[in-house]
C-alpha cells in the first residue's frame, strides 16, 4: 500500500512569484481579535513564502456572513479582516494592503478585478503583503453553483502559486478546494504539521484515551462512532454525556432535547461492540438553575444512583469527585495517547470538574496530548492559564487549530480524505 503524502510548499519554486495563500484566521468577533494563536500558528508559512523570493496574497475567512436560508451576504466591519492586518503589521512590521472591492448589496463581491491593482504593487514592491477581504465576502465562496469556479478562476489569472494552510477550514470552498484546480497548488507548513499530529491519533501509542463533549449530539455521531472504533477509552461531557446518561437510564435533564437523545440512542446502539470502552465520569453536578448559584440550589449526583423516570434539572458540569475515582485515576494516568475535543462544563457557574480533568491530563507526563479545537483549548487556558502556558513549551502537547477539521477527518478515517486535502496529495 503506497502512503499517501501531500506536497509541501518546500518543494515549491517560490522565487518572483505571487503566492496566493489560504490561511484560517478566523478569530475576528465584533472587529476584535479573540486570540491570535491561529494567527500566530501561520506566521512561518508567511516568512518561508518571503525567505523563498515569494510575494505573499493572504486569504482567510471570518464569521458566518452568508445566510444559508436566504442566499444573502450580509457585510458587516465587524467580520473585516482589518485587524489582522493591523495585528500582523504590528507582530512583523509588514506593510498591507487590503484591496477596495466593492459590495453588490447582499450578493457580496462580485468583481474581483478590485485585486489587481493591490497585486500589481506587490509586483513592484510597494508593499509586502496583500490581504484579501474576507472570504466570505466574495459570491462564489459559498456558492453550489458555477459561481465558485468563476471566483477560483479569477484568483488564479492574478497569482501563480496556491498554498492551503488552512488545515481548520475543512470545508469544500471556494477559496480552499476549487483553487487548486486551476493553479499549482501545496500544502503550508501548518497544514503538513497538523496532518502529522492527526496521524498520532489514527496510529497511537497505546492505550489511548479519547475525551470528547460538545453541545449537540447530532454533530457527534458519525465522529464518535469512528473515533470509539480506535480508542482504548472514551469519555464523553458537556451536553453529549447528558443525552448519553438520558438514553442509558432512562432520566430527563433540562436543557437537553428529544433529538440529542434519540441520536444518543443511534450512537449507543451502532457502537454495542464498543460499550466497554465508554468510561462514565460518575459525579455530575446538577443545578437548578442555569443562570446563578444559589445555596441549597445545586447538587452532586452520582450517577450509579439513577433511577429510570427520574429527573434532572440543569446538569451543568462533571463533579470534582469524579477524579478522585480510583478507575478514572487509572485509566487518566495509564493512557499513552489523550485526544481532547472537548468543552465539558455547559456554563461558567462550575468549573471545577473540568479543571480537575484538565489537571489530571497534565499529570500524566509522559502521555502524548492532542488537543482540538479553539474552545477546548480556550477553555483549558481560561481554566488553567498557567497549566496551559508551560503545556504550549512541552513537546508532549500539540493543539490543533481546527477542532471541526479533525473529527472531519476523524469521521472519514483519514486527514488525506478531507476534500481540500486530496487535491493537494502527491500523485
Amino acid at each position: 500500500m503506497v502512503k499517501k503524502m501531500v506536497k509541501s510548499m518546500l518543494e515549491a519554486d517560490l522565487k518572483g512569484k505571487v503566492v496566493l495563500v489560504r490561511l484560517d484566521h478566523n478569530v475576528v468577533k465584533d472587529g476584535k481579535i479573540k486570540d491570535p494563536m491561529r494567527v500566530d500558528a501561520t506566521i512561518p508559512t508567511l516568512l518561508h513564502i518571503f525567505k523563498k523570493g515569494g510575494l505573499p496574497v493572504v486569504m482567510t475567512h471570518v464569521g458566518r456572513p452568508y445566510d444559508k436560508k436566504t442566499g444573502e451576504i450580509v457585510v458587516s466591519e465587524g467580520e473585516s479582516v482589518q485587524p489582522i492586518v493591523d495585528y500582523l503589521h504590528a507582530k512583523l512590521d509588514l506593510d498591507c494592503i487590503v484591496p477596495d472591492c466593492q459590495i453588490d448589496g447582499t450578493k457580496g463581491i462580485t468583481d474581483y478585478s478590485c485585486i489587481e491593482s493591490s497585486i500589481q504593487l506587490l509586483r513592484e514592491g510597494k508593499t509586502d503583503l496583500v490581504y484579501l477581504p474576507n472570504t466570505r465576502w466574495f459570491c462564489g465562496e459559498e456558492a453550489k453553483d458555477d459561481r465558485a469556479d468563476v471566483m477560483a478562476k479569477s484568483l488564479a489569472k492574478y497569482t501563480d502559486v496556491f498554498v492551503n494552510d488552512a488545515f481548520g477550514s475543512w470545508q469544500a470552498h471556494a477559496s480552499t478546494y476549487n483553487i487548486a484546480n486551476y493553479l499549482p497548488s501545496y500544502a503550508g507548513l501548518l497544514m503538513c504539521r497538523e496532518i502529522t499530529h492527526l496521524e498520532s491519533v489514527f496510529a497511537p501509542q497505546r492505550p489511548m484515551l479519547s475525551i470528547v463533549a460538545g453541545s449537540k449530539f447530532d454533530t457527534k455521531i458519525g465522529p464518535l462512532s469512528s473515533l470509539i472504533q480506535i480508542s482504548d477509552y472514551l469519555v464523553l461531557g458537556g451536553v453529549i454525556y447528558n443525552a448519553y446518561l438520558c438514553y442509558k437510564y432512562g432520566v430527563t435533564i433540562a436543557g437537553v432535547s428529544s433529538e440529542d437523545i434519540i441520536a444518543a440512542k443511534q450512537f449507543i446502539e451502532d457502537t454495542a461492540d464498543f460499550k466497554d470502552r465508554i468510561i462514565e465520569l460518575p459525579y455530575i453536578i446538577e443545578s437548578d438553575s442555569f443562570e446563578e448559584i444559589k445555596i441549597g440550589s445545586w447538587r452532586v449526583i452520582n450517577v450509579a444512583d439513577l433511577k429510570p423516570g427520574q429527573k434532572l434539572n440543569y446538569v451543568l458540569d462533571v463533579a470534582i469527585a469524579s477524579v478522585s475515582d480510583a478507575r478514572i485515576q487509572a485509566v487518566f494516568a495509564d493512557a499513552k495517547t489523550i485526544f481532547i475535543n472537548a468543552v465539558m462544563g455547559y456554563t461558567n457557574l462550575f468549573t471545577e470538574g473540568t479543571k480537575a480533568v484538565y489537571s489530571m491530563i497534565d499529570d500524566n507526563i509522559g502521555a502524548h496530548k492532542l488537543f482540538g479545537g479553539g474552545d477546548t483549548i480556550q477553555e483549558f487556558k481560561d481554566l488553567l492559564p498557567g497549566v496551559y502556558a508551560r503545556a504550549t513549551m512541552n513537546n508532549h502537547y500539540y493543539f490543533f487549530t481546527g477542532g471541526g477539521a479533525i473529527l472531519d477527518a476523524i469521521e472519514k478515517g483519514s486527514p488525506y480524505e478531507m476534500k481540500p486535502v486530496q487535491l493537494l496529495l502527491r500523485k
